[in-house]
């Protein structure tokens, strides 16, 4: 029999002995004539399953000394000199001690001879010594490719200064061979690493590593030592292992972390994993599991607590975050939930969330436990902008100035701006983010600007109030909706179909905005697999002279289908109607047009659609996108062609007459905030007056 330890050599008594059951010493190991061939000690690492790398520190002692600039010497000239000093030395001996001398032998009897050569390359004042390597063995068990991967002489890359050092990384491979057979159940493996010259090959070294795995070993019986109080199944459930299963280092450890995280769980807050016994029969080839199990008290929520210099919340504010109640049975997914929601806020420098003890027992039995919050508040003032060109829209820089605890708890101010060719404006916004309940954010926003495009000139004031749930970067989420009201000021320009001129007025809107969104994508700004469903409903009135009520209302739809690993495709389309009022009726600004990076790329910005007899685009009541793109990365560049199409319509609903297409290609380099998108295009059967190239620079992707 020989014992299998785990972290630790643990002490246990051998069956059938006296004293079974209570622990004693490891033995001594016997001299060698006497030692048991059916016993031994396995290291304790032998369950490391995912091997570190080996290092190359094994390389430094060996570094060879580089001669004076110049200087060359080969090994029989270097022997000589070898043999000259030695001499030297030796007839100073004779006459410093003579009798001492008269006992050394001859120099001559020590036979030292140059070794021999072995063709390199000189590379200025080193030569490089090149060898060869293989193993042998451990593709039968799987074993040889991770063998690979961590091999001191594939890291050598068949270079070393000397023939020493081959020897020093084949004796490092050598362990590593039988630490990797041991850790897949080969407890009788056995290698040897040897280093031969093969003349046939320019006498180059050659290492070869050998290894013999013998035998599979298999878990034999299973035992798991707890708290008697504890149900006799719930760790032998949470614990995947089973008899005649392999020895395997990955399974029982992974078993074992299977262990450590179902429990917490399932009530269990402070149960902890002890130290394996493994007890194995050279006989039989089985091991005999032993694992003991700290379970601890079970318990539930009751409160919170926090610590820390510089505080972000107080208790009243995380239990806002918490989606867990008092007395509910305490599960580590809470916990877990509640930290990423802390984290999501972007307050903190550093915070943990553990569970504390409290001594009390709640109405169930169990004991209470508070959930300790260590916190320490982050810079909360952030500075941001944005670059972008479009065709048609020309130049846009977006800068912004935000606090996002100026007014506690999470309450936002954000001043930002816009100046670019056809569009400046100012706003501010306040925002408090989970408000009153977790992920429901409030938000009030003042803004004036100014919009000078080609289908109209406005000078803009608004203001809005909005009950949103989104996602972001951090937080993405499945459903995310908005509702709110918004109160709009307008002067634009307009042409008059009427008077066959063009003029302007003053509008005064007022809309209910409502937004309901699904998303099961992989990633917010990168997307690569899923599909987004999003739907806006504006009931709006305008008034100018007399009040023309309407909605606006559109639905759009994309996903992205993974056709390899690198290349992705994309598609997306999108239905928009405004009923209840003329088009004419309706302020210039809030019609739909299409065209543009965000539309159907290969046109100006608001360029498709129905033109007044001055040639500039008037807009429509409703519209019809469609886009497909096949997304094409290697490394953090990419390659997207894409073809685009749409159409705004007069009348109520989109006919899909005279769609119009655009076709072109992207580039993308990935960052880790999202991609930088860089478009061109060019409209498909060019029209008068329509852009032959289209160059679009954003952020993120097109959709």
């Amino acid at each position: 029999m020989a014992f299998l330890p785990g972290v630790a050599c643990a002490q246990i008594a051998s069956p059938g002995q006296p004293g079974q059951g209570a622990p004693m010493p490891a033995p001594t190991p016997p001299p060698a004539e006497s030692q048991p061939q059916d016993e031994t000690i396995v290291p304790d690492d032998v369950f490391e399953a995912a091997m570190p790398p080996i290092g190359d520190d094994i390389d430094a002692p060996l570094t060879p000394i580089t001669p004076t600039p110049g200087a060359t010497e080969s090994s029989a000239s270097a022997l000589e000199r070898l043999t000259a000093a030695l001499e030297g030395k030796l007839e100073a001996i004779k006459q410093e001690e003579p009798e001492f001398a008269q006992a050394l032998p001859p120099l001559s009897e020590f036979a030292l001879a140059p070794p021999a050569e072995i063709e390199g390359v000189k590379d200025g004042k080193t030569v490089v010594l090149f060898y060869e390597w293989e193993v042998d063995g451990l593709d039968a068990i799987g074993a040889e490719d991770r063998f690979r991967e961590l091999s001191a002489l594939r890291r050598g890359k068949g270079k070393a200064a000397n023939s020493a050092m081959v020897s020093a990384r084949a004796a490092e491979d050598e362990r590593l061979a039988l630490r990797l057979m041991q850790s897949l159940g080969y407890y009788d493996a056995t290698a040897i690493s040897t280093i031969e010259q093969r003349p046939q090959n320019s006498g180059r070294l050659a290492a070869v590593i050998t290894a013999t795995p013998g035998p599979l070993y298999r878990i034999g019986t299973i035992d798991v030592v707890a708290d008697p109080t504890v149900p006799a199944d719930l760790i032998l459930r949470e614990l995947p292992l089973k008899t005649g299963d392999p020895l395997e280092a990955d399974r029982v450890q992974g078993a074992e972390a299977n262990v450590s995280l179902r429990l917490p769980q399932q009530g269990y807050p402070f149960a902890q994993v002890g130290e394996r016994d493994i007890l194995l029969d050279e006989v039989a080839y089985t091991g005999d599991y032993t694992l003991p199990v700290d379970v601890g008290p079970r318990a539930s929520f009751r409160g919170f607590q926090t610590e820390g210099r510089r505080q972000v919340f107080g208790v009243d504010h995380i239990a806002v975050l918490a989606r867990f109640r008092r007395d509910q049975l305490y599960d580590s997914r809470h916990v877990d939930d509640l930290r990423e929601a802390l984290i999501a806020t972007s307050l903190f420098s550093t915070v943990s969330v553990e569970p504390v003890r409290t001594g009390e027992k709640g109405p169930d039995g169990t004991e209470y436990v508070d959930l300790l919050v260590r916190q320490t508040a982050g810079r909360p003032r952030t500075l941001a902008g944005e670059l972008g060109y479009s065709t048609g829209q020309g130049i846009r820089l977006e800068g912004s100035w935000t606090h996002r605890n100026l007014f506690p708890p999470e309450g936002a101010l954000i001043a930002s701006g816009v100046i670019g060719t056809s569009e400046q404006g100012a706003s501010v916004t306040f925002r408090r983010s989970n408000w009153r309940q977790r992920d429901r954010t409030l938000t009030l926003g003042l803004s004036v600007n100014r919009s000078n495009f080609d289908a109209y000139e406005s000078f803009t004031g608004s203001f809005s109030a909005r009950i949103s749930r989104d996602s972001t970067p951090i937080w993405q989420k499945r459903w995310t909706y908005y509702y709110g009201l918004e109160i709009v000021g307008s002067n634009e320009d307009r042409f008059n179909f009427n008077r066959g001129v063009r003029d302007r007025g003053t509008y005064l809107i007022g809309a209910l905005p409502a937004f309901l969104g699904y998303d099961t994508s992989d990633n917010l700004l990168n997307p690569t697999r899923g599909f987004r469903i999003k739907a806006n409903v504006s009931p709006e009135a305008s008034v100018r002279g007399a009040a023309r009520p309407y909605a606006r209302l559109m639905v759009e739809g994309t996903a992205y289908y993974p056709v390899t690993p690198s290349i992705v495709i994309a598609g997306r389309a999108r239905v928009g109607s405004i009923p209840g009022i003329d088009r004419d009726d309706l302020a210039p600004s809030r019609r739909y047009y299409a065209g543009g990076g965000g539309s159907v790329r290969g046109f100006g910005y608001q360029e498709l659609g129905p033109r007044s007899p001055d040639g500039k685009p008037v807009g429509g009541r409703s519209l019809a996108e469609f886009a497909i793109e096949a997304r094409y990365r290697f490394g953090n560049f990419g390659i997207v062609p894409f073809i685009d199409a749409g159409q705004v319509y007069e009348g109520l609903y989109p006919t899909g007459k005279n769609i119009r297409f655009g076709a072109g290609i992207g580039g993308r380099f990935y960052t880790n905030f999202g991609p930088l998108r860089v478009d061109v295009a060019t409209p498909i059967n060019r029209q008068q007056g329509e852009s032959r190239i289209s160059l679009y620079i954003s952020i993120g992707q097109a959709f």
